[in-house]
């Protein structure tokens, strides 16, 4: 797969316990993200953060439970990152979505 060099980053910020159809919501993008050929996605997983509620979460030794923030990143190019919006938005009940212009130096795997 080729990435254009000026392409999108979608960054979904979202919480641990959060769910979609009985699994994690951050597996749930992920699996779709790859079902619809997306370039990539990586969930990376916060040690403290809030949200639009200003409930901390944090990953202190006495609340290793808690339900600590996520961001999901995806880039690939515009029209896919666009077509790919509709299909998360029912899917995401709380938290935050962004999208930036990133300029991609490069993608590679080797062969």
């Amino acid at each position: 797969m080729k990435l254009p060099s000026e392409a999108q980053l979608l960054r979904i910020f979202i919480g641990e316990a959060d769910k979609y159809n009985g699994k994690p919501l951050s597996e749930a993008i992920v699996e779709l993200a790859r079902e619809k050929h997306l370039a990539g996605a990586t969930v990376l997983r916060g040690l403290m953060g809030f949200g639009a509620h200003s409930r901390m979460h944090s990953a202190k030794i006495l609340r290793l439970s808690e339900d600590l923030p996520l961001v999901i990143e995806i880039v690939d190019a515009q029209e896919k990152i666009e077509a790919f919006l509709p299909e998360i938005d029912s899917m995401i009940t709380e938290g935050m979505v962004t999208v930036e212009k990133v300029k991609v130096i490069a993608y590679r795997t080797e062969k």
